[in-house]
């Protein structure tokens, strides 16, 4: 079975083989009676003009993806500069915020300082009275005790000056 198919196989490539080697002697045989170029005659001509094709191809796309890119990344660029100015003010109403309550603390805390100080200040006043008054009269009983003893001691040098 094998050999069958085998033998069939050789017989049909060599049955192909003469006319496809009569097409392309035909074909180059006409091209050359009228004149003409063959395109195997020139393959680095035909080269370059199809890399020079694609090379422009190619440059047209990548400057559309170039463009493509830069929209996007204009884009982009914009959304964050959103982002970055509504954290900045964000932040700017935190800190006044912030700095309100600061000053609402601190104007209480003065308030209450005051309050305190002017508390003691009171108390300091009535106790420096009191001391101020017992020294008056401590002052007064000394004055007293003082006159008296003067007063002894004069009477008693009156007497002996008599």
């Amino acid at each position: 079975m094998k050999l069958k198919l085998a033998v069939m196989l050789a017989g049909a490539l060599l049955s192909v083989a003469p006319f496809a080697f009569s097409q392309d002697a035909a074909t180059a045989d006409k091209t050359q009676d009228q004149g003409q170029k063959t395109t195997t005659g020139n393959p680095a001509k035909k080269a370059a003009k199809t890399t020079a094709k694609d090379t422009e191809k190619g440059a047209k796309v990548a400057a559309k993806d170039t463009a493509k890119g830069a929209k996007v990344a204009g884009k982009d660029t914009e959304k964050a500069a959103d982002k970055t100015g509504e954290a900045t003010e964000k932040a700017a109403k935190a800190t006044g915020h912030a700095t309100k309550v600061a000053a609402k603390d601190t104007a209480k805390g003065a308030k209450v300082a005051g309050k305190d100080t002017e508390k003691g200040a009171k108390v300091v006043g009535k106790d420096t009275g009191k001391v101020a008054k017992k020294t008056g009269t401590a002052v007064k009983k000394g004055a007293e005790d003082t006159g008296h003893e003067v007063k002894k001691g004069a009477e008693k040098t009156e007497d002996a000056v008599k």
